[in-house]
């Protein structure tokens, strides 16, 4: 499974590793991808994401459906 975000469509982004003397030798930031149930109010049923934290903190704001239909309409949404 590729270490994209279900939601946010957040993905791996390639950088450098910086030393002291100023040697940059290639590295990858992941996205801090959790496993994570959700509770559908309008299907009354659980449905299982692999969503970014920062997902799950607007999830737990704003609710799962506005966030979702939100993604869908940027474009992120990937299920």
């Amino acid at each position: 499974m590729a270490r994209i975000c279900q939601v946010s469509g957040k993905r791996t982004r390639s950088g450098n590793n910086v030393s002291h003397a100023n040697n940059k030798t290639k590295r990858k930031f992941f996205p801090n991808l959790q496993k994570k149930r959700f509770f559908m109010e309008s299907t009354g049923q659980w449905v299982t994401l692999r969503v970014a934290t920062s997902v799950i903190k607007t999830v737990n704001k704003n609710g799962l459906e506005l966030t979702v239909q939100k993604a869908y309409q940027r474009g992120t949404l990937s299920v």
